[in-house]
């Protein structure tokens, strides 16, 4: 059975427990053990490498404690996974540069905060495979500045609504990539709880996007 290791903590407003609640529990679903921590202390443990298959970071913004940055970076470049979603993966550790290179994207605005968009389909990868080739959201429409070594498997257009200047940018949803021996996968939804459950596309790629990431 793999085995998951999920931190989470950070900006309350992204609901880290309740989100990560809800996907623990549709991993454990599919036959995923999963390990909940409510600190980063659990990226120091011995054995870290050996014990899990991958890692969910669900930590928006604040900082790394000292030697987590590393102890993270090194499990990920050994083989062990990273996976997550919206600001808990990639609006993280805003200082921890080597962080944001492993992750392939950082957030920087969702102009117009909570809005509706188009979330389009880009490829035919088994992540994604099924999934409605377009699918409308309801939330926070993330600009990030991303890696362009990424694999994109979804995108969002922006409209002249809100910022005429961006008008017609293609932005990356959801990614996969690697780091080191490891693989990494991203997904930009899931603000709050209400995005999984409203929008049932965005729970299953996210699932399954980390089901692939697992070593």
């Amino acid at each position: 059975m793999k085995r998951a290791l999920v931190f989470r903590g950070g900006w309350d407003g992204h609901q880290p427990v309740q989100t990560s609640d809800f996907i623990a529990a549709e991993l454990r679903k599919r036959g995923m053990e999963v390990d909940l921590f409510n600190d980063q202390e659990c990226l120091l443990q011995p054995g870290l490498e050996e014990k899990y298959d991958v890692i969910i970071p669900v930590w928006t913004m604040g900082s790394l404690i000292p030697g987590a940055e590393q102890a993270l970076c090194k499990a990920v470049k050994s083989g062990v996974g990273i996976a997550g979603w919206h600001g808990g993966m990639c609006d993280a550790f805003r200082q921890n540069t080597e962080y944001q290179f492993m992750t392939g994207g950082q957030w920087v605005a969702h102009p117009g905060n909570i809005r509706d968009y188009t979330v389009e389909i880009t490829s035919d990868d088994p992540i994604v495979a099924g999934i409605d080739k377009t699918f409308p959201m309801h939330s926070e429409q993330y600009y990030m500045h991303v890696d362009p070594s990424n694999e994109v498997l979804a995108v969002t257009r922006y409209d002249d609504s809100i910022c005429p200047w961006i008008k017609g940018t293609v932005m990356p949803v959801v990614w996969k990539r690697h780091y080191g021996k490891g693989k990494v996968f991203f997904c930009s939804l899931g603000h709050t709880l209400d995005d999984f459950l409203n929008t049932p596309q965005s729970a299953e790629i996210t699932v399954r996007g980390i089901l692939w990431a697992a070593r």
